[in-house]
């Protein structure tokens, strides 16, 4: 069923997925923290992908790099001089706003490699219709491009901000270009080939919106892949179906997904196209897949000096090597799996809501579950907690009327629930209710482990 993002934003802090970072001070723009449950989805999400893109191929190895680099580095990008978004303030109330938000907000597309007069031109033209968010006033001042690099003080000891600024990366991609020698020079892998790497990236957002699917702090899961110029398409189309393939895997439903591509292209760009999921906001980008030509192996060679060009030994000649890319976002990927997994049952006239993850998502596999606080009950629970616990998650609960604990249980999406029960005394057999169907199995004790293993394996 479809879920209204005020919805998802409400569980995601009731039941320990996301909270605002810095609460207790009255938060903190466009930055989350991750609580219990988030951090274990955060990090199943990732140990798929890193599955997917690295450990069931031989051709894309990982890496993790800095995320301070040289200021070069950005100067090389573009990220100096172009890495910016389109700014208006209000002049009632000051309040500064994204201007493509603004022209989205009432149906106007504004692509992102628009120029700055371009932007401003189309402000113009629908001015009429567009209001301030706050104040709801149409006066602002003109459109200008603002850079998203977060600067720091690294090295600079006298604060002397006229010296070369330190920046916080903007995108983990560079990094992966920088060492493509290093990663070329260390190991026995030859082009075609990818570099992997997972890891936290910084932007000045200049607003705040739709929750964690934008943020200023955010952690991305980006593949580099090195080609011949001649292969660049062709494995492009390759990625492309491997891409969409993943989301499936990961559980999403297709219908919710859709290709979007980019007609208005960097000069340097062969092909755009992004992923996108139907949020409850509307279909954006989930991930983007990019053929990126040689431009920015040549970057770096002309900032560096440093020769990065590729040697082919069988055909004995020397080429910049082309590169297709997959960037996606941690934090939007999960947020796509909680709004896809979402449903509201009616059971005997209650409402139940519940989170059907794929197993292999779920913060807990498993929640063991005494019937009562008596401590014939609860011992027998907690060793049999500890007999499950070196293979999956458990959540161990025995607060509450059972009938909640599975409630609970269902809205952060445990696939199985163990209930040890007075007959459980006597006969060594516990019960277990499976989360999407609520059918109840009676198992022995000791058959625990290879029950799960066969079920959580059959479903991962």
């Amino acid at each position: 069923m479809s879920v209204t993002l005020e919805t998802m934003v409400q569980l995601a802090k009731k039941r320990g997925f996301v909270f605002p970072s810095s609460e207790i001070y009255g938060g903190f723009s466009a930055i989350y923290d991750y609580g219990s449950l988030g951090v274990e989805l955060a990090s199943n999400i990732k140990n798929f992908w890193w599955k997917t893109m690295v450990q069931m191929r031989e051709d894309i190895v990982g890496l993790d790099s800095s995320i301070f680099m040289h200021p070069r580095v950005w100067e090389a990008s573009g990220h100096v001089s172009g890495f910016s978004d389109p700014l208006a303030e209000c002049k009632k109330c000051h309040t500064r706003s994204r201007v493509d938000h603004l022209l989205e907000d009432i149906g106007v597309s504004a692509d992102e490699k628009m120029s700055e007069q371009e932007i401003q031109n189309l402000f113009n033209d629908h001015i009429a219709q567009i209001n301030c968010t706050k104040c709801g006033s149409s006066d602002f001042s003109q459109a200008h491009k603002f850079n998203l690099l977060v600067k720091a003080n690294l090295g600079n000891f006298t604060n002397d901000w006229t010296k070369e600024p330190a920046y916080l990366r903007g995108e983990t991609c560079q990094g992966i270009y920088i060492n493509f020698k290093n990663v070329l020079d260390s190991t026995h892998i030859k082009i075609p080939f990818g570099i992997a790497q997972i890891g936290k990236a910084f932007r000045n957002e200049i607003t705040a919106r739709q929750f964690i699917f934008r943020t200023r702090e955010f952690e991305q899961m980006e593949m580099q892949y090195f080609t011949r110029p001649e292969d660049e398409m062709v494995l492009y189309e390759v990625l492309r179906e491997a891409r969409f393939q993943y989301y499936i895997d990961l559980g999403i439903d297709p219908k919710n997904l859709q290709w979007h591509k980019h007609d208005r292209l960097v000069f340097y760009a062969k092909q755009a196209y992004d992923i996108e999921y139907n949020f409850p906001f509307g279909f954006k980008e989930l991930e983007g897949i990019h053929a990126r030509g040689d431009y920015d192996l040549s970057q770096h060679m002309k900032f560096s000096g440093q020769d990065l060009t590729y040697f082919d030994e069988e055909k004995k000649e020397h080429y910049t090597p082309h590169i297709i890319e997959s960037s996606v976002g941690v934090g939007r990927t999960l947020l796509a799996v909680l709004c896809d997994a979402y449903y509201e049952e009616e059971v005997r006239g209650e409402t139940r809501v519940v989170l059907k993850l794929k197993p292999m998502l779920a913060p807990f596999k498993i929640a063991v579950l005494p019937l009562s606080k008596k401590l014939e009950l609860t011992s027998v629970a907690r060793e049999i907690a500890s007999l499950l616990r070196p293979y999956w998650m458990i959540d161990y609960d025995e607060t509450q009327s059972i009938g909640k604990r599975y409630r609970r249980q269902d809205e952060i999406g445990t696939p199985y629930c163990v209930t040890i029960d007075f007959e459980s005394l006597n006969d060594k057999c516990i019960t277990i209710r499976d989360r999407d169907t609520m059918q109840q199995d009676r198992i022995h004790k000791d058959e625990l482990v290879s029950y799960f293993k066969e079920k959580l394996s059959m479903c991962h």
